[in-house]
């Protein structure tokens, strides 16, 4: 037997088989807050440079033991647990064996197994495909969910909690008139002159009029505001909602019998529903007086751009623009807030959530976009 340190309330002792497998550690005295720090390291070392294949600890001699003790012992199982060793404890008193029993069985637990390989191909493309399907499951009953409330507050209109509403379109349309002014005019300059140096050599530059305003409203204005809304304001909204969801804000809600949806989707939704297609005119207005610099630098005059513009652009290539952003402003609201409501728990859960939301919602306004160009030229629009 090896006495590691003698103490005169307490002592831990030390005995190795033969075949250095087997660690006991014999622990006496009492074991407390004011007397177990000592020891701590001194346990730790021997596992982690001896490296037995058994612990085993005789508490036989343990006068007394309380959370601190019991900490103890919780440590060195886990740290011969996790390199792979069992660990074992014996002699314990009966309320010492009740404090291990309350805590060790919730911190004590096996670490799962590793892989050493990496995956397949074929495993990963299974893993992804059942993410996805997961992950449509959980859109789809999220959508039946938002469309009947959506349904219940068109029957019943004060079911909408309007301030709500109304401060949400304020933040996701007003505060976001500037950028999209900006990006607009910005898009309208570049089209310009990107299509007006191919179009001058066969002294076509002034059609750049017709096709800038083909583009903006049809495509453009509506695309870049989706795009501006789901990194603005469907951000906001996964952040908003996970943060409540980490803050278990949520569960209150269900707690007492509230519909999150109801109370935190459907105002958002409506705001966002509400507010893009304004942005979308917003932006195509932009973009236009973009053209329009670019048009005076070639020498037109303005009252030429405004007459090409007006011959080629019809009420339908704005009306169907403008349809494409509300179902654009639905998209993003929605999968904004089921991101958010989605968050685990974590640090990272609300900045995981908010980048899930941009993502799908950028990939998911592609191929909205996708069916509607399919649409529209089946239908001859």
């Amino acid at each position: 037997m090896t006495t590691v340190a003698e103490a005169s309330i307490n002592s831990l002792d030390v005995r190795i088989s033969p075949d250095g497998g087997t660690l006991t550690l014999f622990m006496t005295g009492r074991w407390d807050s004011g007397t177990t720090g000592k020891w701590w390291q001194q346990g730790r070392q021997l596992l982690t440079q001896g490296k037995p294949r058994r612990l085993v600890i005789d508490a036989s001699g343990v006068s007394y033991c309380d959370g601190a003790g019991v900490a103890f012992l919780i440590d060195l199982q886990q740290l011969q647990i996790r390199t792979g060793g069992d660990a074992a404890i014996q002699g314990l008193r009966e309320e010492v064996r009740r404090l291990l029993d309350i805590y060790g069985r919730i911190s004590i637990e096996r670490p799962p197994g590793r892989r050493r390989e990496p995956l397949s191909i074929i495993e990963q493309v299974g893993k992804a495909t059942a993410e996805l399907w997961r992950d449509l499951q959980s859109l789809l009953t999220f959508v039946g969910e938002l469309a009947v409330m959506l349904l219940r507050a068109a029957c019943r209109p004060r079911l909408v909690r309007w301030r709500d509403a109304w401060l949400a379109a304020e933040q996701s349309g007003v505060d976001a008139l500037p950028i999209i002014a900006l990006i607009g005019v910005l898009l309208g300059l570049i089209l310009a002159f990107q299509s007006a140096i191919p179009m001058r050599r066969f002294g076509a530059d002034i059609f750049v009029a017709n096709l800038l305003g083909l583009a903006m409203l049809r495509e453009m204005g509506p695309l870049i505001t989706a795009i501006i809304l789901a990194g603005r304001s469907g951000s906001a909204f996964a952040a908003e909602l996970g943060t409540m969801k980490v803050r278990e804000e949520i569960d209150a809600l269900r707690t007492m019998g509230l519909e999150p949806v109801r109370f935190l989707v459907l105002p958002r939704v409506i705001a966002a529903v509400a507010m893009i297609p304004v942005l979308t005119v917003f932006a195509n207005l932009f973009g236009l007086m973009g053209g329009a610099i670019v048009m005076r630098s070639l020498g037109y005059p303005l009252v030429t751009y405004v007459n090409q513009v007006l011959s080629d652009v019809t009420v339908g290539d704005l009306m169907g623009g403008l349809l494409k952003s509300f179902v654009y402003g639905i998209v993003v609201a929605a999968i904004g807030c089921l991101r958010g409501l989605e968050t685990k728990t974590g640090a990272s859960a609300v900045g995981q959530s908010t980048t899930s939301a941009v993502v799908s919602g950028i990939v998911l306004i592609a191929i909205v976009d996708g069916l509607f160009a399919v649409v529209f030229y089946a239908l001859g629009l």
